[in-house]
């Protein structure tokens, strides 16, 4: 997270603190897969310069601090939050009042031009509610506005919102593969529309190529490569483990890494962190083998958030979250878990089900989705008595 926003101009007749000095720490995250390219065999995402990322996140309205890489990964900590790129998945986590979906455009143009990818395999938005809606900017001033945008590039999105849309929710966004007979050039028609400008010959072969291969590449799709995302959501924290990550407790990041039991999350993880002044912190965590972790803490008390989100593989996910709950100690949280069909983690949902308690926390809601790529669980636990 960035320094907090100085709302003393705002037009609130509210006196409170929390109206003078107020940062959003809800992130909102962009997943983007693309489909491997038959014309372009070396297509890679990495491929992309670093001006053109400093260009790109410039739309968002944030930029990058640090970096860290690795042979299937590159991680940027942000002034708000985090991008990962990989070979052919993007994924960018913002918080504030950024506008991710702002450089969708763009980033379309830099895969195709640079990268060599014409084609979206699979995408994902999601973000829990915000604490201060009203403070967004537009495309991002409600779950609506976000919806309309992107149905602008995909006839087959689908809209979800998980949890008491009146209380702690979740939304999300993905596209329905398989459903209705969506073909993947049918939900990328935006895309190309936006490539003819530039590279008609070349993305006509393209097409032809695609055509040819469609349903293998549907069927190929029923089998994918493992794939799962854990995050959790957290709010209402503990004041002293928030302490850590202000100036006023750590002087460095790694002090507050050290000091939190953050390295000891997900151990083997090559850790990136950024402590802000005056308070707020970053990391992000990647492993020889291309999984990675990210956390993002706002810790001022009145709208205190902490996120965790990694893709670390595990048939039992129980153990992290009570690892991760019990380093921050939140007074609610939400925990959701994506994951495919060749997933350990497939089973998610039947664990997460048993686990009524963890520790202290007790589970209030939990909803279960079925997606044609995809299983989801999402669960929201409130420390009791409350």
């Amino acid at each position: 997270m960035a320094e907090s926003e100085d709302l003393s101009n705002s037009s609130s007749n509210s006196s409170s603190r929390e109206d003078m000095h107020f940062f959003e720490g809800v992130e909102k995250l962009l997943e983007i897969w693309f489909e491997p390219s038959t014309a372009c065999k070396n297509a890679d995402l990495r491929k992309i310069p670093r001006p053109m990322w400093d260009a790109l996140l410039k739309t968002v309205r944030c930029e990058i601090i640090s970096f860290t890489r690795n042979d299937q990964i590159d991680a940027y900590v942000l002034s708000e939050s985090s991008m990962f790129v990989s070979k052919r998945r993007w994924i960018l986590k913002t918080c504030g009042t950024t506008t991710p979906l702002q450089c969708f455009e763009p980033l379309l143009r830099l895969a195709a031009e640079i990268a060599g990818y014409t084609e979206i395999e699979d995408l994902f938005y999601s973000r829990k509610n915000y604490k201060r809606p009203e403070l967004q900017v537009s495309p991002h001033r409600g779950f609506d506005e976000e919806v309309a945008f992107l149905d602008s590039f995909f006839d087959d999105g689908r809209a979800y919102s998980l949890g008491a849309i009146n209380r702690d929710c979740w939304h999300l966004y993905t596209l329905s593969r398989g459903g209705g007979g969506s073909k993947i050039l049918k939900r990328n028609n935006h895309l190309h529309q936006l490539m003819e400008q530039h590279h008609s010959q070349q993305q006509q072969q393209e097409v032809d190529d695609v055509q040819q291969l469609d349903a293998q590449l549907i069927e190929a799709s029923m089998q994918p490569d493992p794939d799962q995302t854990i995050e959790i959501l957290m709010t209402d924290l503990d004041p002293s483990v928030m302490a850590i990550f202000t100036k006023d407790v750590c002087t460095t990041a790694k002090e507050a890494t050290q000091k939190s039991g953050i390295h000891r999350l997900l151990p083997g993880m090559v850790i990136d962190d950024y402590l802000f002044d005056p308070c707020g912190y970053s990391m992000n965590g990647i492993s020889k083998n291309g999984c990675y972790m990210t956390i993002h803490i706002t810790p001022e008390r009145e709208f205190s958030y902490v996120s965790f989100e990694s893709n670390v593989a595990s048939s039992d996910y129980g153990e992290l979250i009570k690892r991760v709950t019990r380093t921050f100690q939140p007074g609610k949280f939400i925990v959701t878990v994506f994951a495919n069909k060749t997933s350990i983690a497939a089973n998610a949902n039947r664990e997460i089900e048993h686990l009524g308690t963890i520790d202290q926390w007790k589970r209030r809601d939990i909803q279960y989705s079925r997606f044609a790529s995809y299983d989801l669980t999402y669960a929201q636990y409130c420390k009791y008595p409350s």
